[in-house]
């Protein structure tokens, strides 16, 4: 007979990692798993830098990237962030720095006090004879301010020296491994060895977090799982170049979701490239959809929609759940602030018969709207019973009142307590 099946659900356990303080912002160490994003703006553009930043945290960026690559930009930094303060935004600041990260940090004072992180590249930190040189300015610099440094490897900017060394190793070997292989452990040396550079230096491992992106989703995968298995530091997860659309997205989700299902990541950013004029803040909510669609983090209700068939050729319910999924939204910052817990709320807004009701019992509050050729009635359910029937042309605004009642009777303060 055969051994019963042990069934399981959920990610794997979380990857131990050393947890680091970002501008009050915890990353690693078993924290929920952190969303930031970056500006395309120029930073020594003020105005538009602050209205970017604002936006992206709003929509729930918990850390920012800018771009710091200039003496303008460097002066720039402490104004942005304390417009900011102003607006009543205070999301981290994480200062992007390429090549002269050491001479605009040490230029800089304000610039590096304001940045809650450095993120620093080893691949361009310095060359040659400097590279050392270089790279412990940026090290003393973040122990100075008492700052986190990303080390963040990219296979498009990879230390050649490095690559070179590890190729020519290779081609003296027995049995030489393939020149993907190579670059893959190219990136994590890279990684792994300046992070312990780092801690000979006197920086705490509590300060480091390491990423290594390529834009390839089975790359990124092997070079995170190898990145994972040699050090406990921080990881921040993200597929570099991942594309414009629906291609950046489905590439991201893929090569995201397969890591922290293994437990690898303890930050992640979509990176995706916007439209001409496009909503920046796009990746943002990318980046939430995929944590709480793999029930990592809650930061919505979740409406489930009927795709549709031949059953339901009326478009009124595919209406009716974006209608639903607006008023959550434009609802949710009061909800927030008053009713806990809000977020984990599930809606459906089903059909037809087939499948509404069903559907319907399953979420929190459900509505099961008419298919073709069915009686014009819409059944609501509430917490796995029906609760009502709704007929007429006023049902998206009755279902809306019902949501609202739920909320406040569901998570309202009294039952909170």
């Amino acid at each position: 007979m055969d051994a019963p099946i042990m069934w399981t659900s959920g990610p794997l356990g979380r990857r131990q990692s050393v947890p680091v303080d970002v501008g009050g912002v915890t990353v690693g160490g078993g924290a929920p798993i952190v969303v930031q994003s970056m500006t395309n703006t120029d930073t020594a553009d003020i105005a538009g830098t602050v209205a970017q930043v604002a936006a992206l945290a709003r929509a729930g960026s918990e850390l920012v990237r800018i771009t710091v690559d200039r003496d303008e930009a460097a002066a720039a930094v402490p104004k942005i962030r304390d417009a900011l303060a102003m607006r009543g935004i205070n999301v981290p600041l994480v200062g992007d720095f390429h090549y002269i990260g050491h001479k605009l940090l040490a230029d800089h004072p304000a610039c590096a006090e304001a940045l809650a992180k450095y993120r620093i590249n080893p691949g361009n930190v310095g060359f040659k004879s400097k590279r050392d040189s270089q790279f412990a300015s940026i090290i003393e610099m973040a122990m100075r301010y008492d700052k986190p440094v990303r080390i963040g490897v990219n296979w498009g900017s990879l230390d050649q020296e490095l690559l070179t060394h590890l190729m020519d190793e290779n081609s003296r070997a027995a049995a030489p491994a393939s020149a993907a292989a190579v670059l893959r452990e190219a990136m994590v040396v890279s990684g792994v060895s300046s992070a312990r550079r780092a801690e000979e230096l006197g920086l705490p491992a509590g300060k480091i977090l390491i990423s290594a992106k390529v834009s390839d989703v089975q790359e990124l995968i092997a070079v995170y799982r190898a990145l994972a298995a040699r050090c406990h530091y921080a990881l921040h997860l993200g597929l570099t170049e991942a594309g414009m659309g629906s291609k950046g997205i489905v590439a991201s989700s893929a090569a995201l979701g397969i890591l922290l299902q293994e437990g690898i990541g303890d930050t992640i950013r979509i990176s995706l490239t916007p439209e001409p004029g496009g909503d920046r803040t796009l990746e943002v909510k990318v980046a939430q959809e995929l944590l709480q669609t793999m029930g990592f983090r809650a930061f919505l209700p979740v409406v489930s929609a009927c795709p549709g068939c031949g059953r339901t050729t009326s478009t009124v319910f595919q209406e009716l759940a974006k209608d639903i999924e607006g008023f959550i939204a434009e609802r949710m910052p009061a909800w927030k602030a008053a009713h806990p817990g809000v977020e984990k709320m599930k809606v459906a807004v089903m059909g037809c018969i087939v499948n509404g009701p069903g559907e319907s019992k399953h979420a929190d509050i459900g509505i099961s709207l008419p298919g073709t050729g069915e009686q014009p009635s819409a059944p609501v359910f509430i917490d796995g019973e029906k609760a009502m029937t709704l007929r007429g042309p006023a049902i998206a605004r009755e279902f809306k009142d019902i949501v609202e009642d739920y909320v406040v009777r569901r998570y309202g303060a009294d039952r909170a307590a």
